[in-house]
C-alpha cells in the first residue's frame, strides 16, 4: 500500500508529494467551512455591537436623546422676574411696574447687522442717537450679553417686528415688565435706578438669570441696597417652533415669582413736595419724625429721571447731567458735604451750659472781635450790643460765640456736636455715604502734624474752618435738639418705634435753647420766613450761612460772584416747638439769599406746612411752579431739549405723558390726607394702615402671528406681598 501511495505521488493528506497542492472535495467543504465559520462569526459580532449600541441608545440615553430632539422642536426660554415694589409708609408706589414691551439684540445669534439695524431702524422709528448707542454695545458686549434695541413699544410696532421675525435673526422681542417711578426726579437719588447686568455681574456668578433679556438690576439708592429683597424667581415658557425658529404654538408657561415689595418711612407727597418746592435751586430737604426717627423726606435736587436710566439713558442726556454745574448726580443728603454755618449755635450754647456756663452771661457785640493778629467779625457790622444765650442764637450773632468758646474749649463743643449726630455714621441701607468732620485738637494732630489754634475755635464755632456735615446729619441734629433722645435715622418701615434713649441733658438746658429757636423763626430773629401759618403751630429754627469763598478773595457779594462762589442757606428746626413731632434740615446749596421765596426758611416753612395742611402747601407752590416753568420732570425735559438744540440734534419726545402723571404720589397723598385728617390744622398720625395689597398679574403672552384679539393695556399692576 505504502509502496502504491509512493508510485502515484500521493499522501493521504492531500497534499502533491511534488509540491502542487491537490484539490479534493474534503478540502473543499473544510475550507469553505472555516471561512463560513469566521465570516458569520464577524456578522454576528457587527450584529451583536449595532444592537448594543441601539439598545444603549434607545435605552439608556432614552432621555438625553430625547431633550436634544425636543429642543429642535421646542424652545424654552426664562421670563424675567418682576421686581417688588417700593412704597411709601401708606402703600403709595415710589417703585413700581408696568406692562411693556422691548426689543433686544442676542450678539451670538445676530447676522447682517447693518441690514437688520437700517430695518429696525425704520420699523421702530429709532432716533439716531439710539443707533449709535446700540452700535457701541454690540461692539463692547460679550457674546451671551443682551443688548437693548428699544423699550416701551407700542403694541403695533411690537406686531409689526414679532410677525417679520424670522428675517431678523439675533433679534428678540419680548413683552413684560419695565420699572416705573411715578415721582420722576424726586425720588432719582432716594430710590435709585435699574439697569441691565453687565459682563461683570455675569463673570461673578455665572447666573444664567443675569444673561436673560429684560432682567435689570439695580444699579444705585435702595434699588441696589435691597436688590436681593426686590428681585423675585424668573418664569418660563415653552413654545413649539419651526426649523427657521418661527413660534408655531405656546406648549406651557410657568410664571415668574415677583419679588417682596418693601415699605419705606418716606412720605411719597411730602417727597416730591420738597423735590418741587426746592425750585430751581440745587440743594437738599431731610425731614425726619421726632417721635420715631423715621425719615420722611430725604429729597435731594436738581435730579435725575429714574425713568430714563432703566430704559437705558443716552449718551447725551448722560453728558448734560454730567456737565451741570448743580451736580444733579450727587446725593445731597447723604454724599454732600457742607460747612454748616450758623446752624450749629444751638448746638454750641448746648454745650456752653454743659460746662456751667449760665444763659444771662453776656458779651458786648461791637461787631468784630481781635483773635490774635486777626479780627473776627459779625454778620452786623455795626454790632448787637449786649447779648445774653436767648439773644445770641436769636439774632446770630458771632461774637458771643467767638468769646466763650475760647473760654470753654474746642473739646467740650466737639464732644456735644458728636453726641447730636454731627460726624456720625448711621446704618443706612445705601451704599454710598460721607460722613463729614468734627475737628478737635487731637483730629488736627493726626490729620495735618499741628497744633490747634484759637482761630481753629473760633472758626468751628460759626460752623466754619474743618467742620463738614451731610444734611441727613444736621437732620438728627435738630430731632435730638428737640426731644433730648438718641435719635437715629430710619428708612425702613418695619412698624417699631425707635424712640431713643434719654440723652441725659437737662430738661432746663434744652429748654433755653428751644425757646431761643422759636423767637428766630416768630420773633425778630433771622428765620421769620420760615414762619408757619398754621393755627397754634409755631416752628423753632436756626438758620445759617456758610461761605465756600473768602469775602476778600472777590470783593463782592453773592450776587455779583459766579454760582460756585456763592454761600450756601441752611435752615434746621423743628415744629411744634412746645411739643415736637417733626425736624428738618434745609440747604440751599450756593443761594446766597439772594432769592427769598427760593432761600432755605421758606423752603423749610413750606415743606412743614404740607404735613399739616397740604392743600394749602400745593396751592402756593403751583403759583411758584408758574414761575419757574413747571417741575422738575418738565425742567429737564425742557432742558435736554435745549441741549439737544444746541448740538444741532432734533427735540426729544417726552418722558412721561400727561396721563401718566395724573396719580402722582403728591396728589395722591394730598387727596388721601384730607380724608385721613378729622381736625383742620391736625398733623399726621402715626402709620395709617393701608389695605392689602393684592398681587400683580403675570404677563399676559402675546402672538402677533397667531392673530392676538387686541393689546393688553400698558398700566402700572398692583405691587406683590409687601415686606
Amino acid at each position: 500500500m505504502a509502496i502504491a501511495v509512493k508510485i502515484l505521488g500521493v499522501n493521504p493528506f492531500g497534499f502533491n508529494l511534488f509540491g502542487k497542492k491537490l484539490v479534493t472535495e474534503a478540502s473543499q467543504s473544510f475550507t469553505f467551512g472555516r471561512r463560513a465559520f469566521f465570516l458569520g462569526g464577524a456578522q454576528t459580532a457587527v450584529g451583536a455591537m449595532l444592537i448594543s449600541r441601539m439598545g444603549w441608545i434607545a435605552i439608556a440615553e432614552n432621555e438625553k436623546y430625547e431633550l436634544l430632539s425636543e429642543s429642535n422642536r421646542v424652545n424654552l426660554t426664562i421670563t424675567p422676574p418682576r421686581r417688588g415694589w417700593i412704597v411709601d409708609r401708606r402703600g403709595l408706589p415710589l417703585a413700581s411696574n408696568r406692562t411693556n414691551f422691548r426689543v433686544d439684540i442676542i450678539p451670538d445669534r445676530f447676522q447682517n447687522r447693518e441690514r437688520v439695524l437700517g430695518e429696525l431702524t425704520s420699523l421702530l422709528k429709532l432716533d439716531p442717537n439710539v443707533v449709535d448707542r446700540i452700535n457701541e454695545d454690540l461692539d463692547k458686549a460679550a457674546g451671551f450679553q443682551p443688548v437693548q434695541v428699544a423699550d416701551d413699544l407700542s403694541y403695533e410696532q411690537y406686531a409689526a417686528l414679532s410677525v417679520r421675525l424670522s428675517e431678523f435673526p439675533g433679534v428678540a422681542p419680548a413683552q413684560g415688565f419695565s420699572r416705573f417711578y411715578p415721582a420722576g426726579p424726586s425720588v432719582g437719588h432716594l430710590i435709585g435706578y435699574v439697569g441691565a447686568p453687565s459682563a461683570e455681574d455675569y463673570q461673578k456668578t455665572k447666573d444664567p438669570l443675569l444673561i436673560t433679556p429684560g432682567f435689570k438690576l439695580g444699579k444705585q439708592g435702595l434699588e441696589k441696597s435691597l436688590d436681593h429683597n426686590l428681585t423675585g424667581k424668573p418664569g418660563a415658557r415653552r413654545v413649539e417652533v419651526t426649523a427657521r425658529g418661527k413660534i408655531v404654538r405656546d406648549l406651557a408657561t410657568r410664571p415668574d415669582t415677583p419679588g417682596h415689595s418693601v415699605r419705606l418711612t418716606i412720605d411719597a407727597g411730602l417727597q416730591e413736595f420738597a423735590g418741587r418746592r426746592l425750585g430751581e435751586q440745587s440743594g437738599a430737604v431731610v425731614i425726619m419724625d421726632c417721635q420715631t426717627g423715621d425719615i420722611l423726606c430725604s429729597t435731594s435736587m436738581p435730579s435725575f429721571d429714574p425713568n430714563s436710566f432703566s430704559g437705558g439713558i443716552s449718551h447725551l442726556e448722560w453728558q448734560m447731567l454730567s456737565e451741570d454745574d448743580h451736580v444733579p448726580l450727587r446725593n445731597k443728603t447723604l454724599a454732600g458735604l457742607y460747612p454748616p454755618g450758623s446752624t450749629v449755635k444751638p448746638m454750641i450754647a448746648l454745650s456752653f451750659l454743659e460746662a456751667g456756663l449760665a444763659p444771662t452771661e453776656t458779651v458786648v457785640c461791637t461787631g468784630g472781635l481781635r483773635v490774635g493778629n486777626r479780627v473776627f467779625h459779625c454778620h452786623r457790622r455795626g454790632g448787637h450790643g449786649t447779648v445774653n444765650m436767648h439773644r445770641a442764637i436769636e439774632q446770630s450773632c458771632n461774637i458771643y460765640f467767638y468769646y466763650f468758646a475760647q473760654k470753654i474749649g474746642m473739646d467740650v463743643i466737639a464732644a456735644m456736636a458728636r453726641r447730636l449726630g454731627l460726624g456720625q455714621k448711621f446704618d443706612l441701607p445705601f451704599p454710598s455715604q460721607s460722613y463729614g468732620t468734627v475737628p478737635d485738637p487731637a483730629w488736627k494732630k493726626k490729620k495735618y502734624d499741628q497744633d490747634w489754634q484759637t482761630y481753629d475755635t473760633v472758626n468751628a464755632t460759626i460752623g466754619q474752618g474743618y467742620m463738614l456735615v451731610n444734611p441727613t446729619q444736621m437732620c438728627v441734629m435738630a430731632a435730638r435738639l428737640a426731644t433730648g433722645r438718641d435719635l437715629k435715622p430710619h428708612f425702613i418701615h418695619d412698624g417699631k418705634r425707635h424712640e431713643g434713649a434719654s440723652m441725659g441733658i437737662p430738661l432746663d438746658h434744652l429748654t433755653v435753647i428751644r425757646n431761643a429757636m422759636k423767637d428766630v423763626v416768630n420773633g425778630g430773629g433771622t428765620g421769620r420766613a420760615a414762619r408757619l401759618d398754621i393755627p397754634g403751630v409755631m416752628i423753632a429754627g436756626k438758620t445759617g450761612t456758610a461761605q465756600v469763598n473768602a469775602l476778600s478773595s472777590s470783593g463782592r457779594g453773592n450776587a455779583g460772584r459766579p454760582f460756585r462762589f456763592r454761600d450756601h442757606a441752611l435752615f434746621q428746626g423743628f415744629a411744634p416747638h412746645d411739643n415736637p413731632r417733626y425736624a428738618i434740615f434745609t440747604i440751599v446749596e450756593h443761594g446766597g439769599h439772594l432769592n427769598r421765596i427760593q432761600d432755605a426758611p421758606m423752603i423749610s416753612g413750606d415743606c412743614m406746612t404740607y404735613l399739616y395742611d397740604p392743600a394749602k402747601a400745593m396751592e402756593k407752590l403751583h403759583e411758584f411752579e408758574k414761575g419757574w416753568g413747571g417741575t422738575p420732570q418738565q425742567r429737564l425735559e425742557r432742558q435736554l431739549n435745549e441741549f439737544r438744540i444746541a448740538k444741532g440734534l432734533a427735540i426729544a419726545q417726552p418722558i412721561l405723558d400727561n396721563a401718566t402723571n395724573a396719580g402722582t404720589p403728591a396728589n395722591s397723598a394730598v387727596s388721601e390726607h384730607a380724608a385721613d385728617t378729622a381736625e383742620a390744622g391736625e398733623p399726621r398720625g402715626e402709620d395709617a394702615q393701608s389695605t392689602e395689597i393684592p398681587r400683580e398679574p403675570s404677563p399676559v403672552t402675546a402672538n402677533p402671528a397667531a392673530g392676538s384679539a387686541s393689546p393688553p393695556a400698558l398700566t402700572p399692576q398692583q405691587p406683590p406681598e409687601v415686606q
